[in-house]
């Protein structure tokens, strides 16, 4: 069984950063996608960023530019980056893993903890 620990997360004023962690286990990383998701009061989940097992990235248009997505396959760990954070960007994190299609689709029966993150203005 697959499980996901993310961290990193915290309180930061508008133009800030913080970088989230997700470490992985039960689950043949390096060979599949890596996607971070959010999820807002009151809102859907969303896609934030995701990467391929080789190194392919893709991000919602709202956070390209200042958002990056990195893994570490050694350590079963994806990383994001997230810099010039606005108060929009308060959410509950969330990674998950599997094929380029369920990570893009964020299609997944179960979910880790997820960190929070609150930017303040």
């Amino acid at each position: 069984q697959v499980q996901l620990v993310e961290s990193g997360g915290g309180l930061v004023q508008a133009g800030g950063s913080l970088r989230l962690s997700c470490t992985v286990s039960g689950s043949s990383f390096s060979i599949n996608a890596m996607g971070w998701y959010r999820q807002a009061p009151g809102k859907q989940r969303e896609l934030v960023a995701a990467i391929r097992s080789i190194g392919i990235t893709n991000y919602a248009d709202s956070v390209k530019g200042r958002f990056t997505i990195s893994r570490d396959n050694a350590k079963n760990t994806v990383y994001l980056q997230m810099n010039g954070l606005k108060p929009e960007d308060t959410a509950v994190y969330y990674c998950n893993t599997g094929s380029w299609v369920a990570v893009t689709a964020g299609r997944f029966g179960s979910w880790g903890q997820g960190t929070q993150v609150t930017v303040s203005s």
